[in-house]
């Protein structure tokens, strides 16, 4: 390989924190500097008369959303936290979830549970790791009141089908939200055919814009229900954070898709001894997630690193329902690519993994989990779970069991780490009140 190619470095965690285009950090570092010279007002003003009205038909043509059916947030997740917990549900109600949701969103509905007295069920998983939508047709019915879902899940690169969901839930009252945090900018997210009322995302991820600023689309039928009860303190971010991202999208309009790299990738992983891939179900994306049976995934993210490649890592704690098959996993290795990456970038991720594998054989095992594998449907239905939150003070113990469906399992691990503009709460089991099934 030429040595130029080895110094330069391979960005393969666009998942974490994509690579801001260089059109995008210029207006940022711009705007941030005009701010620092003459104060907010100078800025608020360019955003609200110029850069706005070019952000909002860039999201909903983005989103496939009716212009002004957008909202600005600080991130997907503290759009969620808003918006979810003043829908009006009541006793009798169910909440529908996956196993592939994510942390910050589960504790939202398992507080909404808990205010609501309804139920919170998990959709159960075939056998190839896809959500049983056949389940779901059997079981649905106007009492199910919410319907979750991630379009990808953060700790793996499974793409869920939210359009068949879609049409499975239209003819009933279900309100239906996705997640499309780790999906919106690397595959097609069209809320009309999602049949979707709200989609939540982030602008750091494939999109590429800066931290800690994203958005929500919010359809009429989630307006109406919520207008009885205000959207509350939706906090949305100005200045020149909404000033990159407004670039970002600029940029991503002009993206050609640079092919299947994630394919080549799985192939690297596979052909490397001891490497393990985490990738259920029947259609994959961008996202790589695997483990490796000789080193922690914290060290072989360090030995890529050193080769010049950089990955992520993801916890179980960011998806805490769902454990793959056969050995539970605690963390994993996470590549993602973009539009912008290479096959020569592919290229240079298989030599590291091989080099990083060879490196890492000095190393003892990886120890089993700790945490057990979520428990199977069947196993779910019967009995029930306690998850709470500690750290936003959430105590939430499940309804009951329900045929067919399972309630939220308890789930233990050590508290991650806070990471700016990203949000992993760990969930801890709670004991269960006397009587509680």
């Amino acid at each position: 390989m030429p040595h130029g190619d080895r110094d330069r470095r391979v960005h393969l965690d666009t998942a974490g924190l994509g690579r801001m285009p260089a059109a995008a950090r210029a207006q940022l570092t711009e705007w941030t500097r005009h701010e620092d010279r003459h104060g907010p007002h100078e800025v608020d003003e360019h955003v609200h008369h110029v850069v706005r009205p070019e952000l909002d038909a860039r999201l909903a043509a983005l989103l496939g959303a009716p212009a002004g059916d957008t909202v600005l947030s600080t991130g997907a997740a503290d759009a969620f936290a808003t918006l979810v917990p003043r829908l009006p549900l009541r006793p009798g109600d169910r909440i529908w979830t996956t196993p592939y949701e994510g942390v910050a969103n589960l504790t939202v509905l398992t507080a909404l549970r808990d205010r609501a007295r309804c139920r919170l069920e998990v959709v159960p998983l075939r056998p190839d790791g896809d959500l049983d939508l056949e389940w779901m047709a059997a079981h649905i019915d106007d009492d199910v009141a919410l319907v979750s879902v991630a379009h990808v899940p953060a700790g793996c690169g499974i793409v869920t089908p939210v359009e068949d969901i879609g049409r499975l839930l239209a003819p009933y009252r279900c309100l239906y939200a996705v997640d499309a945090s780790y999906s919106v900018g690397q595959l097609a997210v069209d809320a009309g055919r999602i049949g979707c009322q709200l989609l939540t995302g982030d602008g750091w991820r494939f999109l590429r814009g800066p931290e800690s600023v994203g958005f929500a689309y919010a359809a009429p039928e989630l307006r109406q229900a919520l207008a009885p009860y205000g959207t509350g303190s939706l906090v949305v971010p100005e200045g020149a954070r909404v000033v990159g991202l407004n670039a970002a999208l600029a940029e991503q309009e002009d993206a050609v898709p640079a092919g299947d790299l994630a394919a080549v990738l799985r192939t690297a992983v596979e052909e490397t001894p001891g490497a393990e891939l985490i990738a259920p179900g029947r259609v994959q994306s961008g996202i790589v997630a695997f483990r490796h049976a000789g080193m922690p995934a914290g060290q072989l993210r360090r030995e890529l690193a050193a080769r010049g490649v950089t990955v992520g890592k993801t916890v179980a704690q960011e998806t805490p329902l769902y454990a793959p098959p056969g050995r539970a996993v605690t963390a994993a290795v996470r590549v993602s690519v973009h539009h912008d990456n290479s096959a020569r970038d592919a290229a240079r991720f298989a030599e590291a993994l091989r080099e990083a594998a060879l490196a890492g054989r000095g190393h003892h095992a990886v120890p089993r989990a700790v945490r057990a594998a979520a428990p199977a449907p069947a196993a779910l239905a019967a009995r029930g779970g306690a998850v709470a939150a500690p750290a936003a003070g959430l105590r939430a113990v499940s309804a009951g069991p329900v045929a067919g469906a399972g309630a939220v399992p308890a789930v233990r691990g050590p508290r991650p780490r806070r990471t700016a503009g990203r949000r992993h709460l760990a969930l801890v089991s709670a004991p269960a009140p006397d009587g509680a099934a």
